[in-house]
């Protein structure tokens, strides 16, 4: 058929043009749009979304225990105990609800809110996105006396649902090949759906979830009959608790359920959690800010009513409130809005004023039938005040001799001449030996080096006042440009990469530890939106003749020598950055033609939160049981 064409020449846009997509065409299109990435983020989603269908089955009442199996080759499979899906055609579509379920979107119990009256699915595609993003999927499906099978590949049936049995038993297995041809890697992490199932199982109280991996017989169960009270529990068992108990109440207010549980710590950051449906809303949201409101409120209120707080004194700020804070607030509502990116921010506007209303309730209730421990977290806010106003006038000194303008910063600061944060990019190196190697080495039009005079002091044992004290760190945040504390501003980031490079030894890893730990706990901002970043300088110079190579890991140098022969060579292992010249630690660790960077993100905040107090904390017993775990990884030991 000829096309036609206009009168400029050009083909006319016609109705022959306009594809349309059927049935689950759209999800193998676009998979991105369903599941946010074909990466290992993206694989790992397809578990969620048919752990989630289970989960919803157990917040109705309906089921109490979940099976997650890894399969040698791959696939993965999800049994619950729940009702099973329907298995009676389905009035609409003419086929049986599960042929409905798994290969049209939208097709669920979630819309109507008659099935269930809370969801933890996002957009409910769930399961029928899982199938059409599998080489192959099976369902079965066991109610009404009855086990019964039905098999898909590439999310179209190739059976009809069928009877393979009698069983006594109710429930449903999901069992899943991911598409090879779509996703990046189909090979799963263990350890990263551990800490998912982990995080389910403490946010809904009485479920049990287990997963075991055939591939390497390993095996772990969740169940936690406290609930987000034991999650507090679980994430403070390194740390120092001010009081004893945990706090924590449930209440339902306009049909939404809201669940907190919060203990103090002797320590100075704050550590809050907040989930809606079960999702982890790492951008907080309206709950957040309610709870947030809530505490700073009922703070002041019970200081100025027993005398915490003078007449003349200046009411707590919601940083003091905070300081020290591990809580996790949880809240069950029917329609949540999610907002942001990643849609991890939840955007109901009545949900602010119903998590605040209620957390003043029972606060004030708490703290007068406490009297003992609201001195406690009374006096650790006053503290924090006290500290705070220190840090304040820390932070106007910062301030004044930040002199950015053609001075030389503090800290010995070679700055560079680009002021676009697109390409700029600044080297926090150990020592002057490094930092003089860096310096002339460097591209001087987008690299900055920042050279430190020894290790920093470890924050996780001081509050800010007492960390802006210290010369380096002041450096630091002057050449960053953003700011401390409430004062963080990361449109003021002068430097697209902030990139730590120090020594491949014992002290280099110390040191990257202590920056780490700054970070995370006082620039985290930094961090969450991709700007930190770890060099990685090579271990080895291998020379054979006229044939130079450098090697970044034990298995590229066993390599190289397979490669040229284990005889009439010779090995320089680089233990400083210092022990390199110019343009060789320019061509190996600095060049973006030709470096390797590893990005620092955080994938579990609970997990990463736990590291960071294990390693950088007080007490000694949880550093050497890490110690004596991790002790079988370590390679390069340097004595």
């Amino acid at each position: 058929m000829d096309k036609e064409i206009n009168g400029n020449g050009d083909r006319k846009y016609s109705a022959s043009d306009i594809q349309v997509l059927t049935g689950l065409d759209p999800v193998r299109k676009r998979p991105g749009m369903y599941i946010g990435s074909t990466g290992p983020k993206g694989l790992h989603h397809l578990v969620y979304e048919v752990v989630d269908n289970s989960i919803d089955e157990a917040l109705a009442g309906i089921c109490d225990t979940i099976i997650v199996t890894l399969h040698k080759d791959n696939s993965v499979s999800v049994e619950d105990n729940g009702s099973g899906i329907p298995v009676e055609t389905h009035p609409q579509t003419g086929k049986s609800t599960v042929e409905t379920v798994l290969t049209i979107l939208h097709a669920g119990g979630k819309f109507n809110n008659s099935a269930y009256k809370v969801s933890g699915g996002l957009h409910g595609v769930g399961v029928s996105v899982v199938n059409a993003l599998s080489d192959w999927l099976i369902a079965r499906v066991r109610r009404d006396g009855m086990e019964y099978e039905q098999r898909f590949e590439r999310g179209v049936a190739v059976t009809q649902l069928q009877p393979i049995g009698n069983s006594n038993l109710t429930g449903t297995t999901i069992h899943f090949m991911p598409d090879a041809t779509i996703f990046e890697t189909i090979e799963f992490s263990f350890e990263t759906l551990e800490y998912r199932f982990r995080e389910m199982a403490f946010l809904n109280k009485g479920i049990k979830i287990s997963i075991h991996d055939e591939r390497t017989d390993n095996h772990k169960e969740f169940y936690y009959e406290g609930g987000i009270k034991s999650f507090v529990q679980f994430i403070n068992k390194n740390k120092s608790p001010l009081h004893k108990e945990v706090i924590y109440f449930e209440g339902t207010k306009d049909g939404t359920l809201v669940e907190l549980a919060m203990q103090y710590t002797d320590a100075y950051s704050e550590n809050i959690l907040t989930f809606a449906n079960n999702i982890n809303t790492i951008d907080g949201g309206t709950h957040l800010s309610g709870f947030r409101a809530a505490l700073t409120r009922v703070f002041n209120d019970y200081g100025r009513k027993n005398n915490f707080l003078k007449e003349k004194d200046e009411n707590l700020a919601g940083e003091d409130a905070r300081e020290g804070l591990t809580a996790v607030l949880s809240v069950k509502l029917s329609e949540p809005q999610f907002e942001g990116q990643t849609k991890g921010k939840l955007g109901n506007s009545e949900t602010r004023s119903i998590v605040e209303s209620l957390v003043v309730e029972y606060l004030t209730i708490y703290l007068e039938e406490n009297p003992k421990e609201g001195k406690i977290i009374l006096d650790k806010a006053i503290n924090s005040q006290r500290a705070r106003e220190a840090a304040r006038k820390a932070r106007d000194l910062t301030r004044k001799r930040s002199v950015l303008d053609n001075i030389t910063l503090p800290g010995k600061l070679a700055d560079c001449q680009s002021s676009d944060i697109k390409e700029t990019e600044v080297f926090i190196v150990e020592g002057d030996s490094a930092g003089g190697s860096a310096k002339q080495g460097r591209s001087r039009q987008f690299q900055a080096i920042l050279p430190l005079k020894g290790k920093i002091m470890n924050v996780e044992k001081a509050r800010l006042d007492k960390i802006l004290g210290y010369e380096e760190i002041r450096s630091m945040i002057t050449a960053f440009g953003t700011g401390i504390g409430n004062e963080f501003n990361l449109e003021k980031l002068r430097y697209g990469k902030i990139i730590i490079m120090t020594d491949a030894d014992v002290d280099g890893a110390h040191i990257r530890t202590l920056l780490l730990t700054f970070f995370f706990r006082y620039m985290k901002e930094l961090i969450d939106a991709g700007h930190v970043y770890i060099a990685q300088p090579p271990l080895y110079k291998v020379t054979k003749g006229k044939k130079e190579a450098y090697c970044y890991s034990d298995k590229e140098l066993d390599d190289f020598l397979n490669e040229v022969g284990r005889t009439n060579y010779s090995i320089q292992r680089y233990k400083g950055l210092g022990e390199m010249n110019a343009d060789q630690l320019y061509d190996t660790t600095m060049d973006p033609n030709t470096r390797t960077l590893l990005k620092v993100t955080i994938q579990d905040a609970v997990n990463a939160d736990e590291i960071f107090t294990t390693l950088m904390g007080d007490k000694v017993e949880p550093r050497r049981e890490f110690i004596e775990q991790n002790s079988k990884y370590v390679k390069n030991l340097d004595i």
